[in-house]
């Protein structure tokens, strides 16, 4: 049954991984992921490696190195369990697969493991992972539009993301919240989005701590009359997050959306996207519904 599933979740996915094959961040990544595999087999190149195999084969793994892969699997498995998208349980291999890496190739040669660990650093140095630029209806707010926004209408309501650029777990729900925008935007429920990391005051006002160690990024907030009615994740007594996975069915079920996109669609306004006209003044005519709030700040 779970090859099936796994199968399954592979076609389904196949689009996907069929536009990572032209990124060069994927494609840099899976070369070094499978570096030790790729020295060690390859004709030509293992016959002048070092081996602890009885047989004195060089090409083939021992019993260490079987050892160090079999564990491999098992923490990218315990770690892709809390994994939504496929960008997170591939971030997760590639990840493991280099700390793994460099302990084969130390092991093997420590001019190896070091040159190997030097090419680590730099990819890390100069290789980012895509950021998402697919369709959204998302607001993107600096430190001098979030207040004036949340505040102009005090039907509607608000749902914010707080991110940073550099956090993985940010990137890797993207898309997830970039599809719940275009599921639920209408005219009294809309979705925003602030860079914590470069607006620090603004999370500093918010509460949302942006150090790594505090695990608070991303956090969702819901505002209603501008003020925060509830968020996610929430914080214990020592500021740091309550474990809480970012997927599209908790979001749904724990902000109520199918409930606040049903009372939000019965306001009046002048479209999915625009904002809405003052209490009391007169609705203008709609205007086309063009995603132009999707294009990001800069």
């Amino acid at each position: 049954m779970g090859l099936i599933t796994g199968v399954i979740a592979f076609f389904y996915h196949l689009p996907q991984i069929y536009k990572w094959l032209f990124k060069p961040y994927y494609i840099l990544s899976i070369l070094m992921s499978a570096a030790f595999l790729i020295l060690r087999k390859c004709p030509g190149l293992c016959e002048n490696l070092n081996t602890e195999r009885e047989d004195g084969n060089p090409c083939d793994f021992d019993w260490r190195e079987v050892e160090i892969l079999m564990f491999l699997s098992a923490i990218v498995m315990m770690k892709n369990r809390r994994a939504i998208t496929l960008e997170q349980h591939a971030g997760n291999l590639f990840m493991f697969s280099k700390v793994a890496n460099v302990i084969l190739f130390f092991r093997l040669d420590i001019r190896l493991g070091i040159f190997y660990f030097a090419l680590c650093i730099a990819f890390v140095m100069t290789c980012k992972p895509p950021l998402y630029m697919g369709p959204e209806y998302i607001k993107y707010f600096s430190e001098k539009t979030i207040d004036e926004e949340l505040n102009h209408d005090t039907r509607v309501t608000w749902i914010v993301e707080f991110y940073a650029n550099w956090s993985p777990e940010c990137q890797s729900f993207a898309p997830v919240f970039a599809d719940l925008s275009l599921k639920y935007n209408c005219a009294g429920l809309r979705f925003g989005k602030i860079d914590a990391g470069r607006y620090g005051e603004v999370a500093q006002r918010y509460k949302v701590s942006t150090s790594p160690l505090a695990k608070q990024l991303p956090t969702l907030v819901l505002f209603q009359s501008g003020r925060e009615v509830m968020r996610r994740p929430m914080v214990d007594n020592k500021c740091r997050a309550v474990s809480w996975t970012f997927s599209e069915e908790n979001i749904i079920r724990e902000f109520n959306l199918n409930e606040l996109f049903e009372a939000s669609k019965k306001i009046k306004g002048r479209g999915e996207n625009s904002p809405l006209p003052p209490e009391g003044s007169e609705e203008p005519q709609p205007e086309p519904d063009t995603p132009a709030e999707s294009k990001k700040d800069q």
